[in-house]
């Protein structure tokens, strides 16, 4: 028999009774209180007896880098699939690993779905996701399938051995699912979120939905993303994450300022003490805000002021993100009963965009979510088109952000041509002109952010003609 396969346990093969090859511990095991070991395990893939009761990968496997892969030797350590051999070494090639950079080996794994950890020795996906997926079958076969997808895609000649993976990766989920202690773990929603992102990237919405309906339960029973967040961080963000990316709307409530509750916590910054601040921008006082969206943006606002001293993590503003649009994007339900005035929807959805744009994709991509929230936000500003408040720094902001979020779609005609109708109204002639409106409504220091701002209005500026006003343009001063 070869060493990677796994037909029984040690204590079912020795009760010549059947075994469901559960891990870390099969079915049998647990119900009888009994240690759980597979004897035909590859040592470098041993666990202890306490990290099988845990579910966590061993303290080995934790300490690897990429750059000792080759001592894992990952080729002979995974769960067996009914794939040939060559194949699943092939994937699994391509999961993790980028070509050499220099000398350092790069995981694609890591880095293309958690780029906000670059160190090799702490990137969750390194020292957390992986080790466990190779003692998970499950995840294992789940991982296989973003490998397997990314070589279909580029050959266009079919999806039969991804499908074939995902019926196994149900398959093994469904064992697991019918286990309580399995059916939480960490290993699990990894498993259940990743096949969401996978149904809804081809097509199929409603399994989409119905996998994140079902990683919402086991949250839920782990006592909220914040109990899932204190043993497995990894997991928490992306479930929270992914899971409003694909649907277009929160599915998990944040924590209040004060960080109580079960639901998605802030970081600390958040908490900072407001009582002594007042660089509030002064191109918003006039504005009629609603509190809750002003207390965010004022949060927002001291947060960005401290990160000029003391930048941001790129984990920590993942965080941020992912807080802030949890708090301000409102649900279905919420969309529907919307009473709020123009400014603050337009303040709402501007913040959200933005904080897209300078996150980056993370996890899956944003796409859906971000067009939704950019229809909205178009919507909100046609009809503000008359409001004095938009022919100001706020207005150039809003405008600002709806063209970098908006390009590559036919809206970007629409928020170019405001952009220009109100740089014409202000006698804006460069980007350091309209950088300086920015910077005075909310803008956070980053390597790529004047970058990404900058070429659209550069184009504006070489194509517009600013001595004479429109005559549609209404004269506030």
């Amino acid at each position: 028999m070869r060493q990677t396969l796994r037909r029984s346990c040690a204590a079912c093969a020795k009760s010549k009774a059947k075994c469901d090859l559960g891990s870390p511990q099969c079915s049998r095991c647990i119900k009888r209180h009994i240690q759980c070991a597979y004897a035909n395990e590859p040592l470098t893939a041993t666990l202890t007896s306490a990290e099988r009761k845990a579910g966590q990968p061993s303290t080995h496997l934790q300490s690897l880098n990429i750059g000792r892969f080759g001592s894992l030797d990952p080729f002979d350590s995974y769960p067996p699939t009914r794939l040939p051999r060559e194949h699943v070494q092939r994937l699994i090639h391509t999961c993790t690993c980028f070509p050499p950079s220099s000398s350092i080996l790069l995981t694609k794994i890591a880095f293309q779905y958690y780029p906000l950890d670059l160190n090799t020795t702490s990137n969750p996906f390194l020292v957390s996701w992986w080790p466990l997926a190779l003692g998970d079958p499950a995840l294992f076969h789940v991982s296989l399938q973003t490998a397997c997808l990314d070589e279909e895609l580029l050959a266009q000649k079919g999806f039969q051995t991804s499908e074939a993976l995902m019926a196994d990766s149900v398959a093994l989920l469904r064992r697991k699912l019918s286990n309580q202690t399995l059916a939480v773990q960490d290993g699990t929603m990894n498993s259940v979120i990743t096949l969401a992102a996978i149904e809804f990237g081809k097509g199929n919405v409603v399994v989409s939905q119905m996998h994140v309906e079902g990683v919402k339960r086991m949250v839920n029973t782990r006592g909220g993303i914040n109990g899932v967040r204190q043993t497995s961080p990894l997991t928490a963000r992306m479930v929270s994450w992914v899971s409003m990316l694909i649907t277009g709307h929160p599915q998990f409530e944040t924590q209040n300022d004060f960080g109580t509750g079960n639901g998605i916590p802030s970081i600390p910054e958040w908490h900072l003490d407001l009582s002594t601040y007042h660089e509030y921008p002064t191109a918003l006082d006039d504005l009629l805000i609603d509190k809750s969206v002003r207390n965010v943006f004022i949060r927002f606002h001291k947060v960005f002021e401290r990160a000029q001293r003391t930048p941001i993590s790129t984990t920590r503003l993942h965080d941020l993100t992912c807080y802030v649009i949890h708090r301000l994007l409102p649900t279905t339900s919420d969309l529907e009963n919307l009473s709020s005035s123009p400014s603050t929807e337009c303040m709402r959805y501007a913040v959200v965009l933005y904080m897209f744009i300078t996150h980056g994709t993370t996890y899956y991509p944003h796409t859906f979510v971000l067009n939704r929230a950019l229809v909205q936000f178009k919507i909100q500003l046609e009809q503000s088109e008359s409001s004095p408040w938009l022919y100001d720094s706020f207005g150039i902001w809003l405008l600002a952000i709806g063209m970098v979020a908006s390009t590559g779609t036919l809206r970007y005609q629409w928020f170019l041509e405001r952009a220009r109708t109100i740089a014409t109204f202000l006698q804006l002639r460069s980007w350091d002109e309209v950088f300086v409106h920015i910077k005075g409504i909310l803008w956070l220091e980053t390597l790529q952010g004047e970058q990404s701002f900058r070429p659209h209005w550069d184009i504006l500026f070489r194509t517009t003609s600013l001595p004479c006003l429109p005559e549609y343009v209404v004269d506030f001063s």
